[in-house]
């Protein structure tokens, strides 16, 4: 059977023109610190907003205020994870973990929920109106009010129905009722297409306007808006009743103290998009030696952690965040080296071992490294880092020598080999304590330092992992460990880490590492077993 074809001739060349990427706004990404006014929901919920920054009556512990339907919703329990954005912005779930849901409310008090913001910094003045909620009120007709949403950004309304119980379907089986008051457009200010709220807004919080300009008083709780045509309004809740039923207050019990006991919370395992576990040592007679402070072997400080060991009086290890987005540089003139009162004064080395000898006081966690965030708060972290906890017997030479500037600089040289993931990274390190250590008045002195730089890169899924190791062994005693010479700074596996310090390093972080030396072949695993680093353009290497 005889089949007609056409056959078109024709020439073809690209034709493809550059397009214009739209920015998303800036309420509905990824944004650090978290701020009030943003996206915000439950990790199975859409998007919603954050309304305001409340603190738990009874510890002063700080959280976030929304809904019951962005932070629980049905099925949500307490516990679960709280993402910003949220979902329906970024469906990136990992990455944009916020925190965890710590309480909620549906019913005739209101609809409202509280979650804790522990994987990034919180920051309490609401987006585009500036203004900080420091007390609550009693709303009453006329009242004029501003709220700062999601998908609206900054509306203003006029308070026109109160004490109102409406109905509403939130998938539970049947209505829910829920106590609340309703606002309608102010001709004052009108919003965008008279629009004073849209879906994503709910978890906003209504401020009073006096004088035409917005105050630190909430006045409701944003949960719901107009759904068809008739003219725009929104609901929303009283404040009193939600701040009972949430055992909240706006503002801390003791604001300095509780800051300082959140800032001083030490190592943050959740720092990175990933979790990083702190080192645990690998048998009964480390962990018995190990110093406890209120019952606890890990000492914090702000933003670094560690452990004593009681037999050295040196730190096992410590473990630091870097934010390199939020440094300050600070002077170290004032500061002077102490130990610290809440640890044994007996389980410390303090200057009676550097005095009238080539011994430096050096720091395992860089100064220069937990400087950040807050200026307060960068201040703490400075004078934190000189307590004799933190602080081992470095050789002069060996302390300002090329090699050791490698040392100090290997973070540094990560940032700019590596587009690290919001220029964070977390990283452990520590003496690698040995039985044939010198002793020195009393004191055996540590001839090698090991550090670990964990970091996620842009692009590249997981937590991944570098280890160092750094020897002034040549300078304290004739051993050498490892065949390494003296000033050496060598990139080694972390499995070799742990060999020399007894020591459980992060296992999820040590496995992204090991199937990154697989996929490069064993032979060049193999050859890569002990690298010297001779300059920082080799720190990154060949991976």
């Amino acid at each position: 059977m005889d089949v007609p074809i056409d056959v078109i001739q024709r020439t073809y060349k690209p034709s493809a023109r550059q397009l214009e990427v739209a920015e998303l706004p800036s309420r509905k990404t990824f944004i650090n610190p978290i701020v009030p006014g943003v996206s915000i929901g439950h990790e199975r919920s859409t998007a919603g907003t954050v309304g305001c920054v409340v603190y738990d009556v009874h510890d002063g512990s700080p959280y976030i205020l929304s809904n019951w339907h962005v932070l629980n919703g049905p099925g949500g329990k307490v516990g679960d994870t709280i993402v910003q954005p949220g979902p329906y912005d970024d469906n990136r779930l990992e990455r944009n973990v916020a925190g965890k849901l710590i309480r909620s409310y549906l019913g005739i008090a209101g609809d409202c929920a509280i979650a804790t913001v522990d994987r990034r910094r919180l920051s309490p003045e609401i987006m585009g109106i500036k203004k900080i909620v420091s007390r609550i009120g009693e709303p009453d007709l006329g009242d004029r009010v501003v709220k700062s949403g999601r998908t609206t950004d900054v509306t203003y309304g006029i308070v026109n129905r109160i004490h109102v119980t409406i109905s509403l379907d939130y998938d539970l089986g049947e209505p829910k009722e829920i106590g609340c008051f309703e606002i309608g457009p102010d001709p004052e200010n009108p919003a965008a297409n008279s629009q004073i709220s849209k879906g994503g807004d709910s978890g906003a919080v209504w401020l009073s306007v006096e004088k035409r300009k917005p105050t630190d008083m909430m006045l409701g709780l944003h949960f719901a808006g107009d759904a068809g045509d008739q003219s725009d309004y929104a609901m929303a809740c009283y404040p009193a009743s939600v701040f009972e039923k949430l055992e909240i207050t706006p503002i801390a019990p003791d604001a300095r103290k509780v800051r300082a006991e959140a800032v001083a919370a030490g190592f943050d395992e959740g720092f990175l998009v990933g979790t990083v576990m702190l080192p645990e040592p690998s048998n009964a007679k480390m962990r018995n030696d190990l110093v406890k402070v209120k019952g606890n072997t890990k000492i914090n400080y702000t933003h670094f952690s560690l452990a004593m060991s009681r037999s050295r009086r040196f730190a096992l290890w410590v473990a630091w965040n870097v934010d390199g987005s939020s440094m300050s540089k600070l002077s170290r003139s004032s500061l002077k080296f102490t130990k610290d009162s809440h640890v044994p004064e007996d389980v410390q080395v303090g200057d009676e071992l550097y005095a009238n000898n080539p011994l430096d006081r050096g720091h395992i966690a860089r100064r220069a490294d937990l400087t950040w965030g807050p200026l307060d708060e960068a201040k703490r972290a400075n004078k934190d880092s000189f307590f004799f906890t933190n602080i081992t017997p470095q050789h002069k030479k060996f302390n300002q020598s090329s090699a050791h500037g490698i040392w100090g600089m290997l973070e540094d040289a990560v940032y700019e080999e590596v587009e690290v993931n919001r220029f964070r990274l977390s990283v452990m390190g520590g003496p690698v304590f040995t039985a044939d250590d010198p002793d020195y008045r009393g004191v055996k002195v540590p001839q090698q330092f090991w550090k670990v730089i964990y970091f996620c890169e842009e692009g590249v899924k997981g937590v991944q992992a570098k280890g160092y190791v750094l020897t002034q062994a040549n300078l304290v005693n004739q051993l050498e460990r490892l065949e390494l010479p003296e000033f050496a700074v060598y990139e080694v596996p972390l499995k070799k880490i742990e060999e020399m310090t007894d020591l459980v390093l992060d296992p999820g972080s040590q496995l992204v590492l090991e199937r990154r030396e697989l996929k490069a072949g064993l032979e060049a695993a193999e050859e890569r077993k002990i690298r010297r680093i001779e300059s920082v353009s080799d720190i990154m290497g060949r991976l």
